[in-house]
């Protein structure tokens, strides 16, 4: 009887442990799609600005916006790993 309650922990544990893996590389997916949302958007803007200093602070905007996404990202796996 024993026996079966060790394999029933240890398959729960497997199984909590591949959710935890699946969770973490859907926030990397995440993360990922936020830096190509942020390049293409600020790319666009860099473009049509129609000034060096429109082009320099899209550039800014860009940096902060791919800092942010692993900000969140970070935030995010810190709180999958501690449960």
């Amino acid at each position: 009887m024993e026996g079966e309650g060790r394999r029933t922990e240890a398959a729960s544990s497997a199984a909590s442990a591949a959710k935890r893996g699946a969770l973490s590389f859907y926030v990397s997916l995440e993360e990922g799609w936020q830096y190509v949302k942020a390049f293409f958007t600020f790319q666009v803007k860099k473009l049509t600005a129609k000034s060096e200093k429109e082009a320099s602070e899209a550039d800014i905007q860009q940096a902060r916006m791919q800092v942010e996404a692993t900000d969140e990202a970070e935030r995010k796996r810190y709180e999958l790993n501690k449960t």
